[in-house]
Protein backbone atom coordinates (compact mmCIF):
# COMPACT_ATOMS: atom_id res chain seq x y z
CA UNK A 1 0.00 0.00 0.00
CA UNK A 2 1.20 3.46 -0.84
CA UNK A 3 1.61 6.12 1.81
CA UNK A 4 -1.18 8.68 1.27
CA UNK A 5 -0.34 12.27 0.46
CA UNK A 6 -0.89 14.87 3.14
CA UNK A 7 -3.15 17.88 2.75
CA UNK A 8 -2.17 21.45 3.65
CA UNK A 9 -4.48 23.51 5.82
CA UNK A 10 -4.36 26.01 2.95
CA UNK A 11 -6.24 23.50 0.83
CA UNK A 12 -9.09 23.12 3.32
CA UNK A 13 -11.89 25.46 2.38
CA UNK A 14 -14.15 24.53 5.27
CA UNK A 15 -13.81 22.42 8.41
CA UNK A 16 -16.85 20.27 9.04
CA UNK A 17 -15.96 19.42 12.66
CA UNK A 18 -13.67 20.80 15.34
CA UNK A 19 -12.33 19.24 18.54
CA UNK A 20 -9.36 19.57 20.84
CA UNK A 21 -8.47 15.89 20.43
CA UNK A 22 -9.54 13.67 17.56
CA UNK A 23 -9.24 9.93 18.14
CA UNK A 24 -9.20 7.63 15.12
CA UNK A 25 -10.55 4.21 16.11
CA UNK A 26 -12.74 3.06 18.99
CA UNK A 27 -11.23 -0.18 20.20
CA UNK A 28 -9.83 -0.41 23.71
CA UNK A 29 -6.89 1.96 23.08
CA UNK A 30 -8.98 4.59 21.31
CA UNK A 31 -11.82 4.43 23.82
CA UNK A 32 -9.49 4.78 26.80
CA UNK A 33 -7.65 7.62 25.07
CA UNK A 34 -10.95 9.43 24.47
CA UNK A 35 -12.08 8.95 28.07
CA UNK A 36 -8.82 10.19 29.53
CA UNK A 37 -8.71 13.20 27.22
CA UNK A 38 -12.30 14.02 28.15
CA UNK A 39 -11.50 13.63 31.85
CA UNK A 40 -8.65 16.11 31.36
CA UNK A 41 -11.14 18.68 30.11
CA UNK A 42 -10.64 18.36 26.37
CA UNK A 43 -13.33 18.40 23.73
CA UNK A 44 -13.01 15.01 22.07
CA UNK A 45 -14.29 13.52 18.82
CA UNK A 46 -13.97 9.86 17.82
CA UNK A 47 -13.80 8.85 14.16
CA UNK A 48 -14.56 5.18 13.54
CA UNK A 49 -14.61 3.33 10.23
CA UNK A 50 -17.10 0.70 11.42
CA UNK A 51 -20.75 1.23 12.28
CA UNK A 52 -20.02 1.14 16.01
CA UNK A 53 -17.25 0.93 18.58
CA UNK A 54 -15.45 -2.12 19.92
CA UNK A 55 -12.96 -2.96 17.21
CA UNK A 56 -10.81 -6.07 17.40
CA UNK A 57 -10.78 -5.65 21.19
CA UNK A 58 -14.39 -6.80 21.32
CA UNK A 59 -13.46 -9.88 19.29
CA UNK A 60 -10.65 -10.84 21.68
CA UNK A 61 -10.73 -13.27 24.57
CA UNK A 62 -10.85 -10.33 26.99
CA UNK A 63 -7.51 -10.81 28.77
CA UNK A 64 -5.70 -7.78 30.23
CA UNK A 65 -2.06 -8.34 31.18
CA UNK A 66 -1.71 -6.48 34.49
CA UNK A 67 0.25 -6.99 37.68
CA UNK A 68 2.26 -5.39 40.41
CA UNK A 69 -0.27 -6.31 43.07
CA UNK A 70 -3.73 -5.91 41.58
CA UNK A 71 -6.79 -6.44 43.74
CA UNK A 72 -7.36 -9.82 42.06
CA UNK A 73 -3.78 -10.95 42.63
CA UNK A 74 -4.04 -10.03 46.30
CA UNK A 75 -7.40 -11.75 46.69
CA UNK A 76 -5.93 -14.92 45.21
CA UNK A 77 -2.92 -14.86 47.51
CA UNK A 78 -0.17 -13.48 45.26
CA UNK A 79 2.23 -10.76 46.42
CA UNK A 80 3.31 -9.60 42.96
CA UNK A 81 5.19 -6.31 42.82
CA UNK A 82 5.90 -3.76 40.11
CA UNK A 83 9.60 -4.63 40.40
CA UNK A 84 9.04 -8.34 39.73
CA UNK A 85 6.70 -7.54 36.86
CA UNK A 86 9.27 -5.21 35.34
CA UNK A 87 12.10 -7.71 35.77
CA UNK A 88 10.08 -10.30 33.88
CA UNK A 89 8.98 -7.97 31.08
CA UNK A 90 12.46 -6.51 30.69
CA UNK A 91 14.05 -9.96 30.49
CA UNK A 92 11.46 -11.54 28.23
CA UNK A 93 10.70 -8.68 25.85
CA UNK A 94 13.95 -6.67 25.80
CA UNK A 95 11.84 -3.53 25.28
CA UNK A 96 12.89 -0.75 22.98
CA UNK A 97 11.54 1.76 25.52
CA UNK A 98 12.35 0.48 29.02
CA UNK A 99 11.07 3.67 30.67
CA UNK A 100 7.60 3.19 29.16
CA UNK A 101 7.56 -0.42 30.39
CA UNK A 102 8.65 0.70 33.85
CA UNK A 103 5.82 3.22 34.02
CA UNK A 104 3.33 0.60 32.85
CA UNK A 105 4.45 -1.76 35.60
CA UNK A 106 4.45 0.96 38.28
CA UNK A 107 0.89 1.99 37.37
CA UNK A 108 -0.51 -1.42 36.45
CA UNK A 109 -2.40 -2.11 39.69
CA UNK A 110 -3.92 1.38 39.68
CA UNK A 111 -4.84 0.95 36.02
CA UNK A 112 -6.74 -2.22 36.97
CA UNK A 113 -8.69 -0.17 39.51
CA UNK A 114 -9.45 2.42 36.83
CA UNK A 115 -10.84 -0.25 34.51
CA UNK A 116 -13.04 -1.61 37.30
CA UNK A 117 -14.29 1.89 38.04
CA UNK A 118 -15.38 2.11 34.40
CA UNK A 119 -17.50 -0.97 35.00
CA UNK A 120 -15.27 -3.61 33.43
CA UNK A 121 -16.13 -6.71 35.51
CA UNK A 122 -13.40 -8.92 36.98
CA UNK A 123 -14.00 -11.74 39.42
CA UNK A 124 -11.75 -12.45 42.41
CA UNK A 125 -11.18 -15.97 41.09
CA UNK A 126 -8.30 -17.96 39.63
CA UNK A 127 -7.82 -20.66 37.01
CA UNK A 128 -4.78 -22.73 37.90
CA UNK A 129 -4.51 -24.83 34.73
CA UNK A 130 -3.09 -24.16 31.27
CA UNK A 131 -5.52 -22.62 28.81
CA UNK A 132 -5.60 -20.40 25.74
CA UNK A 133 -9.02 -18.94 26.59
CA UNK A 134 -11.54 -19.80 29.27
CA UNK A 135 -15.10 -21.03 28.87
CA UNK A 136 -15.79 -19.81 32.39
CA UNK A 137 -15.82 -16.40 34.07
CA UNK A 138 -12.71 -17.07 36.15
CA UNK A 139 -10.28 -14.17 36.09
CA UNK A 140 -6.64 -14.72 37.01
CA UNK A 141 -4.30 -17.16 35.25
CA UNK A 142 -0.79 -17.47 33.87
CA UNK A 143 -0.85 -16.33 30.25
CA UNK A 144 2.83 -16.04 29.40
CA UNK A 145 6.30 -17.41 30.05
CA UNK A 146 6.60 -16.42 33.70
CA UNK A 147 7.11 -20.06 34.76
CA UNK A 148 9.35 -20.97 31.82
CA UNK A 149 13.13 -21.01 31.99
CA UNK A 150 15.11 -18.75 32.12
CA UNK A 151 12.50 -16.18 33.15
CA UNK A 152 11.48 -18.11 36.27
CA UNK A 153 15.04 -17.63 37.55
CA UNK A 154 15.08 -13.90 36.77
CA UNK A 155 11.76 -12.84 38.30
CA UNK A 156 9.35 -14.40 40.76
CA UNK A 157 6.56 -15.95 38.68
CA UNK A 158 3.04 -14.63 39.18
CA UNK A 159 -0.17 -14.92 37.14
CA UNK A 160 -0.89 -11.63 35.39
CA UNK A 161 -3.60 -12.52 32.92
CA UNK A 162 -6.79 -10.79 34.10
CA UNK A 163 -9.73 -12.05 32.08
CA UNK A 164 -12.93 -10.06 32.10
CA UNK A 165 -15.96 -11.85 33.55
CA UNK A 166 -17.13 -13.21 30.22
CA UNK A 167 -16.71 -16.57 28.55
CA UNK A 168 -15.17 -17.96 25.39
CA UNK A 169 -13.00 -16.59 22.63
CA UNK A 170 -14.86 -13.27 22.38
CA UNK A 171 -15.17 -12.35 26.06
CA UNK A 172 -13.57 -9.01 25.15
CA UNK A 173 -17.02 -7.77 24.15
CA UNK A 174 -17.95 -7.70 27.85
CA UNK A 175 -15.10 -5.29 28.56
CA UNK A 176 -15.78 -3.13 25.53
CA UNK A 177 -19.50 -2.87 26.28
CA UNK A 178 -18.63 -1.35 29.65
CA UNK A 179 -16.01 1.02 28.25
CA UNK A 180 -18.23 2.15 25.37
CA UNK A 181 -21.04 2.82 27.86
CA UNK A 182 -18.70 5.17 29.77
CA UNK A 183 -17.86 6.97 26.52
CA UNK A 184 -21.57 7.50 25.95
CA UNK A 185 -22.10 8.71 29.52
CA UNK A 186 -19.25 11.18 29.05
CA UNK A 187 -21.04 12.52 25.97
CA UNK A 188 -18.06 11.85 23.71
CA UNK A 189 -19.38 12.16 20.15
CA UNK A 190 -18.39 9.65 17.50
CA UNK A 191 -18.61 9.67 13.73
CA UNK A 192 -19.27 6.11 12.54
CA UNK A 193 -19.01 4.68 9.04
CA UNK A 194 -16.34 7.31 8.53
CA UNK A 195 -13.03 6.37 6.94
CA UNK A 196 -9.99 8.63 7.38
CA UNK A 197 -8.20 9.10 4.06
CA UNK A 198 -5.47 11.67 4.75
CA UNK A 199 -3.81 13.80 7.40
CA UNK A 200 -3.95 17.59 7.28
CA UNK A 201 -0.84 19.55 8.29
CA UNK A 202 -0.21 23.25 8.80
CA UNK A 203 2.66 25.38 7.51
CA UNK A 204 4.80 24.36 10.49
CA UNK A 205 4.37 20.68 9.68
CA UNK A 206 2.11 20.07 12.67
CA UNK A 207 -0.82 17.69 12.30
CA UNK A 208 -3.87 19.94 12.23
CA UNK A 209 -6.61 17.46 11.50
CA UNK A 210 -7.71 14.97 8.90
CA UNK A 211 -9.80 14.29 5.86
CA UNK A 212 -12.35 11.50 5.99
CA UNK A 213 -14.91 9.90 3.72
CA UNK A 214 -18.46 9.80 5.04
CA UNK A 215 -21.61 8.90 3.08
CA UNK A 216 -19.74 9.29 -0.19
CA UNK A 217 -18.42 12.78 0.61
CA UNK A 218 -15.14 14.18 1.89
CA UNK A 219 -15.27 15.91 5.25
CA UNK A 220 -12.53 17.75 7.16
CA UNK A 221 -12.03 17.51 10.90
CA UNK A 222 -9.80 19.97 12.76
CA UNK A 223 -7.81 18.98 15.86
CA UNK A 224 -6.73 21.92 17.99
CA UNK A 225 -4.42 19.93 20.27
CA UNK A 226 -3.75 16.56 18.68
CA UNK A 227 -4.81 13.52 16.69
CA UNK A 228 -4.54 10.04 18.22
CA UNK A 229 -4.22 7.02 15.95
CA UNK A 230 -5.76 3.87 17.45
CA UNK A 231 -6.48 2.01 14.26
CA UNK A 232 -5.31 -1.53 15.02
CA UNK A 233 -2.72 -3.77 13.41
CA UNK A 234 -1.99 -4.73 9.83
CA UNK A 235 -2.54 -8.49 9.74
CA UNK A 236 -5.53 -8.20 7.37
CA UNK A 237 -3.34 -6.47 4.78
CA UNK A 238 -1.95 -9.28 2.62
CA UNK A 239 0.54 -7.03 0.87
CA UNK A 240 2.04 -5.77 4.13
CA UNK A 241 2.10 -9.27 5.64
CA UNK A 242 3.98 -10.63 2.62
CA UNK A 243 6.45 -7.77 2.81
CA UNK A 244 7.13 -7.66 6.54
CA UNK A 245 6.32 -11.22 7.65
CA UNK A 246 7.69 -13.63 5.04
CA UNK A 247 7.59 -16.58 7.47
CA UNK A 248 3.80 -16.28 7.81
CA UNK A 249 2.61 -18.75 5.20
CA UNK A 250 -0.63 -20.42 4.23
CA UNK A 251 -2.78 -21.76 5.80
CA UNK A 252 -2.15 -19.31 8.70
CA UNK A 253 -5.10 -16.98 9.26
CA UNK A 254 -5.16 -13.40 10.59
CA UNK A 255 -7.02 -12.86 13.83
CA UNK A 256 -8.86 -9.57 13.70
CA UNK A 257 -11.41 -7.49 11.82
CA UNK A 258 -11.37 -6.12 8.24
CA UNK A 259 -10.20 -2.66 9.34
CA UNK A 260 -6.95 -4.15 10.66
CA UNK A 261 -5.44 -3.28 7.30
CA UNK A 262 -2.52 -1.13 8.46
CA UNK A 263 -3.83 2.12 7.02
CA UNK A 264 -3.24 3.90 10.32
CA UNK A 265 0.44 3.04 10.01
CA UNK A 266 0.49 4.60 6.56
CA UNK A 267 -1.24 7.72 7.88
CA UNK A 268 1.46 8.03 10.52
CA UNK A 269 4.19 7.57 7.93
CA UNK A 270 2.65 10.24 5.73
CA UNK A 271 3.53 12.91 8.29
CA UNK A 272 6.98 11.60 9.16
CA UNK A 273 6.32 8.81 11.64
CA UNK A 274 8.52 5.73 11.44
CA UNK A 275 7.70 2.07 11.96
CA UNK A 276 9.34 -0.35 14.36
CA UNK A 277 9.34 -4.13 14.95
CA UNK A 278 7.47 -4.79 11.74
CA UNK A 279 8.74 -8.37 11.67
CA UNK A 280 7.02 -9.03 15.00
CA UNK A 281 4.15 -11.52 14.97
CA UNK A 282 2.37 -13.64 17.55
CA UNK A 283 0.85 -16.83 16.19
CA UNK A 284 -1.06 -19.49 18.05
CA UNK A 285 -2.18 -23.05 17.46
CA UNK A 286 -1.83 -24.45 20.96
CA UNK A 287 -1.29 -28.15 21.64
CA UNK A 288 -3.26 -27.72 24.89
CA UNK A 289 -5.86 -28.28 26.23
CA UNK A 290 -5.80 -30.99 27.43
CA UNK A 291 -2.84 -30.09 29.59
CA UNK A 292 -1.51 -33.66 29.63
CA UNK A 293 -0.20 -33.16 26.09
CA UNK A 294 2.40 -30.76 27.51
CA UNK A 295 4.09 -33.89 28.88
CA UNK A 296 4.87 -34.91 25.30
CA UNK A 297 7.80 -33.61 23.30
CA UNK A 298 7.86 -31.39 20.21
CA UNK A 299 10.46 -32.25 17.55
CA UNK A 300 11.44 -30.98 14.09
CA UNK A 301 12.14 -33.04 10.96
CA UNK A 302 15.61 -33.82 12.29
CA UNK A 303 14.06 -35.43 15.36
CA UNK A 304 15.34 -32.64 17.64
CA UNK A 305 13.53 -30.81 20.40
CA UNK A 306 13.72 -27.05 19.94
CA UNK A 307 11.46 -25.50 22.62
CA UNK A 308 10.25 -26.23 26.13
CA UNK A 309 6.82 -27.79 25.68
CA UNK A 310 5.42 -25.94 28.72
CA UNK A 311 6.21 -22.53 27.22
CA UNK A 312 3.44 -20.10 26.25
CA UNK A 313 1.74 -21.32 23.08
CA UNK A 314 2.81 -18.20 21.16
CA UNK A 315 6.44 -18.82 22.03
CA UNK A 316 6.12 -22.40 20.79
CA UNK A 317 4.52 -21.22 17.54
CA UNK A 318 7.37 -18.78 16.88
CA UNK A 319 9.90 -21.57 17.18
CA UNK A 320 7.81 -23.89 14.98
CA UNK A 321 7.70 -21.16 12.33
CA UNK A 322 11.51 -21.09 12.22
CA UNK A 323 12.12 -24.85 11.89
CA UNK A 324 13.31 -26.48 8.63
CA UNK A 325 10.34 -26.51 6.25
CA UNK A 326 8.30 -25.16 9.19
CA UNK A 327 7.74 -28.79 10.17
CA UNK A 328 7.12 -30.05 13.70
CA UNK A 329 5.41 -32.94 15.44
CA UNK A 330 4.04 -33.46 18.91
CA UNK A 331 5.14 -36.92 20.13
CA UNK A 332 3.17 -38.71 22.88
CA UNK A 333 2.99 -42.20 24.31
CA UNK A 334 -0.01 -44.26 25.38
CA UNK A 335 0.05 -42.94 28.95
CA UNK A 336 -0.74 -39.35 27.90
CA UNK A 337 -2.44 -39.81 24.54
CA UNK A 338 -5.31 -37.44 23.84
CA UNK A 339 -6.51 -35.33 20.94
CA UNK A 340 -5.87 -31.55 21.08
CA UNK A 341 -9.19 -30.01 22.06
CA UNK A 342 -9.05 -26.82 19.99
CA UNK A 343 -10.20 -28.50 16.80
CA UNK A 344 -9.97 -25.34 14.68
CA UNK A 345 -6.17 -25.55 14.84
CA UNK A 346 -6.39 -28.85 12.93
CA UNK A 347 -3.40 -30.62 14.45
CA UNK A 348 -3.69 -33.87 12.51
CA UNK A 349 -2.96 -37.25 14.02
CA UNK A 350 -0.35 -38.68 11.66
CA UNK A 351 -0.43 -42.27 12.94
CA UNK A 352 0.24 -44.60 15.83
CA UNK A 353 3.48 -46.59 16.03
CA UNK A 354 4.45 -49.66 18.02
CA UNK A 355 8.11 -48.60 18.23
CA UNK A 356 10.18 -45.43 17.96
CA UNK A 357 11.99 -46.92 14.96
CA UNK A 358 8.66 -47.29 13.14
CA UNK A 359 7.82 -43.69 14.00
CA UNK A 360 11.13 -42.45 12.58
CA UNK A 361 10.39 -44.26 9.33
CA UNK A 362 6.79 -43.04 9.21
CA UNK A 363 7.75 -39.40 9.79
CA UNK A 364 10.87 -39.45 7.62
CA UNK A 365 13.16 -38.61 10.53
CA UNK A 366 16.82 -39.74 10.15
CA UNK A 367 17.35 -43.21 11.61
CA UNK A 368 18.21 -43.10 15.29
CA UNK A 369 17.66 -39.33 15.70
CA UNK A 370 14.30 -39.47 17.46
CA UNK A 371 15.42 -42.44 19.53
CA UNK A 372 18.41 -40.42 20.83
CA UNK A 373 16.14 -37.47 21.61
CA UNK A 374 13.72 -39.69 23.51
CA UNK A 375 16.49 -41.51 25.38
CA UNK A 376 17.96 -38.22 26.58
CA UNK A 377 14.54 -36.80 27.46
CA UNK A 378 13.42 -39.92 29.31
CA UNK A 379 16.62 -39.97 31.32
CA UNK A 380 16.12 -36.33 32.30
CA UNK A 381 12.44 -36.82 33.04
CA UNK A 382 13.23 -39.74 35.33
CA UNK A 383 15.74 -37.58 37.20
CA UNK A 384 13.30 -34.65 37.44
CA UNK A 385 15.51 -32.20 35.51
CA UNK A 386 15.16 -31.38 31.81
CA UNK A 387 18.75 -30.41 31.04
CA UNK A 388 17.90 -29.33 27.48
CA UNK A 389 15.15 -26.73 28.07
CA UNK A 390 14.44 -26.93 31.82
CA UNK A 391 10.81 -27.85 31.32
CA UNK A 392 9.01 -27.62 34.66
CA UNK A 393 8.93 -30.80 36.72
CA UNK A 394 5.14 -31.00 36.80
CA UNK A 395 5.20 -31.59 33.03
CA UNK A 396 8.08 -34.05 33.02
CA UNK A 397 7.28 -37.72 32.50
CA UNK A 398 9.25 -40.42 30.67
CA UNK A 399 7.68 -41.31 27.34
CA UNK A 400 8.33 -45.03 27.44
CA UNK A 401 4.85 -46.55 27.32
CA UNK A 402 4.28 -47.61 23.73
CA UNK A 403 2.54 -47.50 21.41
CA UNK A 404 3.41 -43.95 20.36
CA UNK A 405 1.59 -41.34 18.32
CA UNK A 406 2.55 -38.20 16.40
CA UNK A 407 0.44 -35.11 15.76
CA UNK A 408 1.48 -32.83 12.90
CA UNK A 409 1.73 -29.27 14.27
CA UNK A 410 3.67 -27.83 11.31
CA UNK A 411 3.21 -24.12 10.72
CA UNK A 412 2.34 -24.71 7.07
CA UNK A 413 -0.19 -27.48 7.76
CA UNK A 414 -2.04 -26.69 10.98
CA UNK A 415 -4.17 -23.53 11.21
CA UNK A 416 -2.16 -20.91 13.10
CA UNK A 417 -3.95 -17.67 13.97
CA UNK A 418 -1.82 -14.55 14.18
CA UNK A 419 -1.71 -10.87 15.05
CA UNK A 420 1.03 -8.36 14.25
CA UNK A 421 3.25 -6.72 16.85
CA UNK A 422 4.91 -3.96 14.85
CA UNK A 423 3.69 -0.46 14.16
CA UNK A 424 4.42 3.20 14.71
CA UNK A 425 7.29 4.04 17.02
CA UNK A 426 6.13 6.14 19.99
CA UNK A 427 7.61 7.63 23.13
CA UNK A 428 6.46 7.32 26.74
CA UNK A 429 3.72 9.91 26.15
CA UNK A 430 2.29 8.16 23.11
CA UNK A 431 3.76 10.73 20.70
CA UNK A 432 4.64 9.32 17.29
CA UNK A 433 8.36 9.63 16.61
CA UNK A 434 10.15 10.52 13.37
CA UNK A 435 13.38 9.01 12.05
CA UNK A 436 15.43 11.27 14.34
CA UNK A 437 13.37 10.17 17.37
CA UNK A 438 11.70 13.56 17.61
CA UNK A 439 7.92 13.75 18.17
CA UNK A 440 5.78 14.38 15.13
CA UNK A 441 3.96 17.52 16.19
CA UNK A 442 0.31 16.96 16.97
CA UNK A 443 0.29 13.19 16.41
CA UNK A 444 -0.13 10.39 18.95
CA UNK A 445 -0.75 6.67 18.65
CA UNK A 446 -1.71 3.80 20.93
CA UNK A 447 -2.68 0.16 20.76
CA UNK A 448 -2.04 -2.31 17.97
CA UNK A 449 -1.02 0.33 15.42
CA UNK A 450 2.10 0.95 17.52
CA UNK A 451 5.08 -1.27 18.22
CA UNK A 452 4.10 -3.50 21.16
CA UNK A 453 6.12 -4.00 24.33
CA UNK A 454 6.87 -7.57 23.17
CA UNK A 455 8.20 -7.31 19.63
CA UNK A 456 8.39 -11.06 19.05
CA UNK A 457 5.94 -13.88 19.57
CA UNK A 458 8.59 -15.60 21.68
CA UNK A 459 8.13 -12.83 24.26
CA UNK A 460 4.37 -12.31 24.06
CA UNK A 461 1.79 -13.14 26.71
CA UNK A 462 -1.97 -13.16 26.28
CA UNK A 463 -3.30 -9.81 27.45
CA UNK A 464 -0.30 -7.78 26.28
CA UNK A 465 -2.51 -6.08 23.71
CA UNK A 466 -5.50 -5.09 25.87
CA UNK A 467 -3.46 -4.34 29.02
CA UNK A 468 -0.77 -2.04 27.62
CA UNK A 469 -3.09 -0.83 24.84
CA UNK A 470 -5.63 0.52 27.31
CA UNK A 471 -2.89 2.03 29.51
CA UNK A 472 -0.96 3.74 26.74
CA UNK A 473 -4.24 4.90 25.23
CA UNK A 474 -4.88 6.73 28.49
CA UNK A 475 -1.38 8.24 28.43
CA UNK A 476 -1.81 9.49 24.86
CA UNK A 477 -5.24 10.93 25.65
CA UNK A 478 -4.02 12.74 28.74
CA UNK A 479 -0.97 14.21 27.02
CA UNK A 480 -2.85 15.26 23.90
CA UNK A 481 -5.52 16.98 26.03
CA UNK A 482 -2.92 19.14 27.75
CA UNK A 483 -0.81 19.92 24.67
CA UNK A 484 -0.49 23.49 23.49
CA UNK A 485 -3.32 24.24 21.05
CA UNK A 486 -2.66 25.33 17.52
CA UNK A 487 -2.91 29.09 17.12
Amino acid sequence: MEVPETISTRQVEQWNHHADVVVIGQGVAGSCAALEARNAGAEVLIVERASGGGGASAMSSGIFYLGGGTAVQKACGYDDTADEMYKFLFASTQPANPQAVREFCDNSAAHFDWLEELGVPFERTEFKGKAVFLNSTECLFVTGNEKAWPFNEIAKPAPRGHKVAGTGENAGAVAMNAILARCAEANIPALYDTRVTAMVVDDEGRVAGLRARQAGKDIYIAARRGVILATGGFNLNKEMVRHYLPLVSDPAEPLGIPSNDGFGLLLGQSVGGVLAAMDGVIATASIYPPAQLIKGIIVNKRGERFVAEDAYHGRTASFVMEQPDQTAWLIVDSSIFAYPEIETHQHRLVDGYETVAEMETGLGIPTGALQRTLDNYNRDAASGCDRRFFKQQEWLQPLDSGPYAAFDISFNKSIYLYITLGGLNTDSYGRVLDRDHNPVKGLYAAGACTAHIPQSGKAYASGQSLGPGSWFGRIAGRHAATAEPRP
